[in-house]
């Protein structure tokens, strides 16, 4: 059989480099909930087995390039087990939203094994109404927060008596190619990649399909925001911009997605908007309750999918960011929102995204030294105080074996220098909150997840609407 291989992306590498850091943990995750009784752990097992077809990578482990002359690339696993992805485990007493935030917490705060494929997932019983969880991580290489290619994703279906049906064939891996022959591939590639881009752009005049032409023609209309953005350099000092350690902390929120459209139906803006400006009261209390002044704004990266249409079945990562300023220095809500709007409206017009993503589309011509570099050069560069990402869900339930998903909270990593991180998803009329945090460095990140309540209730009061009553999560 021929032996088989994938390289990384310039992007997915980049997320591998990151990881060099070994207080950053690159993986993404989830905390899901779900109604009833959990299902029996053999059951579970095979209903994820009968979807790995759908998700190849998950059954696919990196292999590095000698000397580091070329990006890692995926080989089939030949020694794959599935019990030691996947893990079963209980709440202590009382089962509340404390227990399973710690155990989240401490889950998160371990890096995965890099000679093994790059996700884990347990099973969670013990909740106190009488659910389940499942808590699942992923590496950022292997997945993007939007692609919706990822085993949680294959597993949950709309229909509540949905029948998993077995493997239609027994799965058996290709070989892997030898050491001499990767390295000699990869070498290969280094040499004949950018040649190859030369030419495609130098023989591609008027064919606006072509790869490089792309690539120059988004570069052209993104680079001089990109630049503009760099002139403004560091983002402000503030006291989520330290060293981390390895653990963390999470933190588990939910809203109404009724409140943030009643906000923007009466105060404008879009979804999006309303979400940032909830963010910025919530930081703007979450620092003043830390003894700071609050008195300079901070800086958020946002990532914004770059994947066309219909493209969801494409593997690596397709995703860019935009750099939003976050009003916390404003002490009113509608004026935070009405400058997020502005904000935004700029942003989107301005091709930042589209010239980053360019950007890291020229890296795969670029050797792979150089893109190592640039990775340690984020980690130790403060561009941006904190990633905020907001991801659309489904507006309808799904369900895990005939078990309803109630709510599921999405865990996104810490990069060099930045204690919280803040992930949202909408779902089934909720938007769902994971805050992840340094555990050192954000001991009270709790305070953090109040602070966001405040905050909607702020911009709810401005838009002259009702304040409900807030629920535990569980």
């Amino acid at each position: 059989m021929t032996p088989w291989f994938e390289r990384l992306t310039t992007l997915d590498a980049l997320f591998l480099d990151l990881e060099n850091d070994r207080n950053a943990h690159m993986h993404v995750g989830a905390v899901a909930l779900f109604e009833g009784t959990a299902p029996p752990y053999r059951e579970l097992l095979t209903l994820i087995e009968s979807k790995l077809a759908q998700v190849p990578r998950y059954r696919q482990r990196l292999m590095f390039v000698p000397f580091k002359q070329g990006r890692p690339v995926w080989i089939d696993e030949t020694q794959f087990d599935l019990e030691f992805h996947v893990r079963h485990t209980a709440l202590p007493a009382p089962g509340g939203i404390d227990e399973l935030e710690k155990l989240a917490g401490r889950l998160f705060s371990q890096r995965l094994d890099r000679d093994k494929p790059l996700w884990e997932m347990w099973l969670v019983e013990g909740l106190s109404n009488g659910g389940f969880a499942l808590i699942s991580k992923t590496h950022h290489c292997m997945i993007d927060g939007v692609a919706g290619i990822d085993l949680a994703g294959a597993l949950l279906e709309m229909d509540p008596d949905h029948v998993p049906t077995a493997p239609t064939a027994i799965w058996k891996p290709r070989p892997a190619p030898n050491v001499t022959e990767l390295l000699a591939r990869s070498m290969t590639d280094q040499l004949a990649h950018p040649l190859r881009f030369l030419r495609d752009a130098v023989q591609s005049a008027g064919n606006e399909s072509s790869e490089a032409r792309q690539i120059l023609k988004e570069l052209a209309t993104g680079l001089k925001p990109l630049l503009s953005f760099a002139g403004r350099g560091q983002a402000p000092a503030c006291s989520l911009n330290v060293p981390i350690g390895p653990h963390r902390r999470f933190a588990m929120l939910e809203i109404a997605f009724d409140e943030v459209k009643s906000v923007r139906a009466h105060l404008g803006g879009t979804v999006n908007d309303v979400v940032l400006a909830t963010v910025a009261g919530g930081l703007r209390d979450y620092l003043l309750a830390r003894g700071e002044a609050a008195s300079a704004d901070l800086r958020a990266m946002v990532p914004v999918s770059m994947r066309a249409s219909g493209a969801s079945g494409e593997m690596g990562n397709q995703v860019s960011a935009v750099f939003c300023t976050l009003p916390v220095s404003d002490p009113d809500a509608a004026s935070r929102l009405l400058k997020i709007r502005e904000e935004m409206k700029g942003l989107k017009e301005s091709g930042q995204a589209m010239g980053a993503h360019a950007l890291s589309r020229l890296g795969d011509f670029a050797p792979p030294t150089m893109m190592a570099q640039a990775a340690r050069l984020q980690s130790v560069t403060r561009f941006f105080n904190l990633v905020v990402t907001n991801v659309p869900g489904p507006q309808f339930p799904l369900y895990l074996l005939g078990r309803r998903m109630r709510a599921g909270h999405p865990q996104v990593p810490l990069a060099a220098q930045q204690a919280i991180v803040i992930a949202l998803l909408s779902y089934d009329g909720r938007i769902c909150i994971g805050l992840t945090g340094d555990a050192d460095a954000a001991k009270d990140l709790d305070e953090l997840s109040r602070a966001l309540r405040r905050s909607l209730d702020e911009l709810l009061a401005a838009a002259g609407q009702p304040i409900p009553l807030h629920a535990s999560p569980l």
